[in-house]
C-alpha cells in the first residue's frame, strides 16, 4: 500500500523518513516530489546524471518508489529509476535521455521525479550497505562504465 501525504509528514515527524531539504510544496496527495540538484540543459538524444536537491533518508521498514513527472514524460524525457532501498541514505542519482530532437532544460530546484513510499510488512533485518550509501551530488555506476561510452 502506497501512503498518502499525511503518512508522509507522519513519517517525517516520527523520524522513519528524512527529506532534507523538506518542502511542502514538493509534498504531494500519494508521494514527494523530488527536485533537480543543478541547472542543466538536456541536448537532443542525450543520457546524462542528475542528482536530487534532497537528501533522502528510509528507515528499514519504508521502501521507496521512483517515478518521472509526467510533464517531463510528456516532453519525451525518459528516466532510468530504481527502488530506493530500505535504509538508504543520501542523494539520488537519476539517468535522463532526453528523446527529442530540441533541448529540454531542467532548472535547479524543479521537481523532477516523485517517490512514492511503501511500508514493508516487516521491518528488513539489513539495510541498504551499498556502494551508493551517503552519495553527495552525481554518482556514477558502480560497474565504472562511463555514460560516454
Amino acid at each position: 500500500m502506497a501512503f498518502s501525504d499525511v503518512d508522509i509528514k507522519a513519517f517525517v515527524s516520527e523520524g522513519l523518513l528524512k527529506i532534507k531539504p523538506f518542502d511542502l510544496g514538493s509534498l504531494g496527495p500519494a508521494g514527494y516530489d523530488l527536485r533537480s540538484a543543478t541547472n542543466y540543459a538536456l541536448r537532443p538524444l542525450e543520457a546524462a546524471l542528475i542528482s536530487t536537491l534532497e537528501r533522502v533518508e528510509l528507515s528499514r521498514s519504508l521502501l521507496g518508489v521512483l517515478h518521472i513527472r509526467s510533464s517531463f514524460a510528456r516532453e519525451g524525457v525518459f528516466a532510468s529509476l530504481a527502488l530506493v532501498d530500505p535504509g538508504f541514505r543520501g542523494q539520488l542519482t537519476i539517468l535522463l535521455f532526453n528523446s527529442r530532437r530540441r533541448e529540454i532544460r531542467i532548472e535547479k530546484g524543479e521537481r523532477l521525479v516523485q517517490i512514492t513510499f511503501f511500508k514493508l510488512r516487516r521491518e528488513a533485518e539489513v539495510g541498504y550497505q551499498g556502494r551508493y550509501q551517503d552519495s553527495y551530488g552525481v554518482v556514477e555506476s558502480a560497474r565504472n562504465i562511463s555514460l560516454e561510452e
